[in-house]
C-alpha cells in the first residue's frame, strides 16, 4: 500500500515535475487534469474541485463541482513523457465527501463491496487485443504493419514495438504474463497477470493509454476498435474470472471431483453470467462497431452456452482445463468483451452477474462442446444468441433489472440516453457501401 510519504518520495526521487489526474465518463474515455507537484500535497489530503457538467453522464449544470480523490496505490511514472509526469487514477467524490454516482470506478468498489458482504474477493485477468497501422499524412487507408498471423514471429520491427510496450507496462508496475503476434495482419495481443479486480481494470485503462503512447512515439497507430476492418478479424479482450474465500483466499470455483472442475458455487456464477449474458453485452460490447465483431468475426462468440473447448465455435464461455494441483488456477473466461468497454463498468456488470446466479442458486444448462462453426441445428434451435447489434443489446439492457442496478440507474439512464444517441447519428448516415449498392439500381 502507497502512503503519502511514499508517493512524496518517489516524486522527488525520480524528479516528477507534473502529476497527471485520470478519471473516466461513463463510456470509458480516459479524462486527466494536470497539476504541479508541489500542488500534489494538498490534493492528497483535500482532494481537487473540478467542474463536472461537460462530462459525460456525470451531471447537470446544477451539480457540476466535482472533486477528485487520488487513489496512491495507483502512482506512476509514464515513461514515455518530458517533462517527467507521474500518473495516479482517482475516484470522484461530490462535495460534501460522498462517492459520486456516476462515477464508473466508485461503481465497480461497490460492487466488490457487495462481493465483500458475501465472503469474496474477485480476481480477473484480460487478455487485451488491438491493431498497429502505419501511420502517413493520412491514416487511411488502413495499412497494417505487418502480415504476419497467429504466433507468427513477424518481422524485427514488429518485435521491437511489441518489446517497448511491454517494457513501458512493466516499468509502471504492471505485471505482463505474455503477449503475441494475433491471427490479423498487424493484430497483437497482450496478456495481464490475473490480479484483483480492481487493479486488472486500472491496468487496462492504463494499458490502452500507454500503448497509443509508445506507437505513436514509432510512428504507428494503435487502436482498441474492435473489428476496423472487413478484411481482418476483430479484436477481444477475452477475461478470466475467479472467486476466492475473502479470509483464506482460496479459489473458491475449484472443485477437483466435478467433471469440470467447477464448485456449486462456480457453476451457480456461471449460470447467471448466462442468464444476463445479452444486457451484459450492452457494456461489454458497448460500439455499433462492436457488433461487426460479435458473432461474425472468427473466434468471437454467437451463443449463450458454456464448454471445456469451443475456441473456434462462438461459446460464450469457456472453462480452461486444470492440470492435477493446478486447481488454485481454476477460472471461467467470458469471451464477448471488446477492448473498447469501460473496464470499471465491465468488471462490476460481471461481477454483479455471476454474484445474481450464487443468490439465486440458478441452475446451469449443460455445456455444448461440439464446434458450433458446423452445429448440429437441432440442438441449436432453442440456444439463445448474443445480440447482433447495438440497438439489440440496449433492449435487453433495459430489461435487465440486476445489470442496471449493478450499473446504478444514475448511470445506466446516462449510458442508455448515450448510446441511443450514438445509434441515432449512425442511423442518419448515408455509407459508401450503400450509394455502391444502391445508387444505380433504384
Amino acid at each position: 500500500m502507497m502512503t503519502k510519504d511514499a508517493v512524496l518520495a518517489a516524486i522527488q526521487e525520480h524528479q516528477v515535475e507534473f502529476v497527471v489526474l485520470w478519471f473516466t465518463d461513463i463510456t470509458g474515455i480516459v479524462k486527466s487534469i494536470i497539476i504541479p507537484t508541489p500542488k500534489i500535497e494538498r490534493v492528497i489530503d483535500d482532494g481537487l474541485h473540478f467542474d463536472g457538467s461537460s462530462i459525460e453522464g456525470f451531471a447537470r449544470v446544477a451539480e457540476s463541482d466535482m472533486m477528485l480523490m487520488p487513489d496512491l496505490n495507483t502512482f506512476a511514472v509514464l515513461p514515455w513523457d518530458n517533462p517527467k509526469t507521474a500518473r495516479l487514477i482517482c475516484t470522484v467524490q461530490t462535495p460534501d465527501g460522498m462517492p459520486f454516482i456516476g462515477d464508473p470506478r466508485n461503481m465497480l468498489i461497490k460492487a466488490l463491496d457487495n462481493a465483500t458482504s458475501m465472503g469474496f474477493t474477485f480476481k480477473t485477468g484480460m487478455e487485451l487485443e488491438f491493431f498497429l497501422f502505419r501511420r502517413h499524412a493520412e491514416l487511411l487507408p488502413l495499412q497494417p504493419y505487418d502480415e504476419a498471423s497467429y504466433f507468427d514471429m513477424s518481422n524485427s520491427g514488429v518485435l521491437g514495438v511489441r518489446r517497448s510496450m511491454l517494457s513501458t507496462l512493466m516499468d509502471m508496475g504492471i505485471r505482463v504474463d505474455s503477449s503475441h503476434h494475433e491471427i490479423g495482419a498487424g493484430q497483437q495481443e497482450i496478456d495481464f497477470d490475473y490480479n484483483d479486480a480492481l487493479v486488472s481494470a486500472d491496468n487496462v485503462l492504463t494499458a490502452k493509454v500507454a500503448l497509443k503512447a509508445i506507437a505513436l512515439q514509432k510512428g504507428l497507430h494503435c487502436t482498441f476498435m474492435p473489428r476496423p476492418s472487413a478484411n481482418l478479424p476483430g479484436s477481444g479482450m477475452h477475461t478470466h474470472q475467479s472467486l476466492h474465500d475473502l479470509n483464506t483466499g482460496v479459489n473458491v470455483f475449484a472443485d477437483p471431483e466435478h467433471e469440470y472442475g467447477l464448485s456449486e458455487t462456480a457453476r451457480y456464477f456461471l449460470a447467471g453470467q448466462l442468464a444476463h449474458a445479452r444486457a451484459m453485452c450492452a457494456i461489454l460490447a458497448p460500439l455499433i462497431n462492436s457488433y461487426k465483431r460479435l458473432s461474425v468475426s472468427f473466434e468471437a462468440p454467437k451463443y449463450v452456452t458454456w464448454a471445456h473447448v469451443n475456441r473456434a465455435g462462438a461459446a460464450l464461455i469457456r472453462v480452461p482445463h486444470i492440470s492435477p494441483g493446478k486447481e488454485a488456477h481454476t477460472r471461467l473466461e467470458l469471451r464477448c468483451p471488446d477492448p473498447s468497454t469501460n473496464p470499471y463498468l465491465a468488471t462490476a456488470v460481471m461481477l454483479e452477474a455471476g454474484l445474481d446466479g450464487i443468490r439465486q442458486q440458478m441452475s446451469l444448462q449443460d455445456a455444448l462442446e461440439e464446434s458450433l462453426t458446423k452445429p448440429d441445428r437441432s440442438r441449436l434451435r432453442y440456444t439463445e444468441t448474443l445480440p447482433t447489434s447495438l440497438a439489440e443489446a440496449l433492449d435487453a439492457l433495459k430489461g435487465d433489472d440486476v445489470i442496471m442496478n449493478a450499473l446504478g440507474h444514475y448511470i445506466g439512464d446516462r449510458y442508455l440516453a448515450a448510446k441511443q444517441q450514438e445509434l441515432d447519428d449512425y442511423n442518419r448516415q448515408v455509407t459508401p457501401w450503400e450509394l455502391d449498392r444502391y445508387i444505380n439500381r433504384f
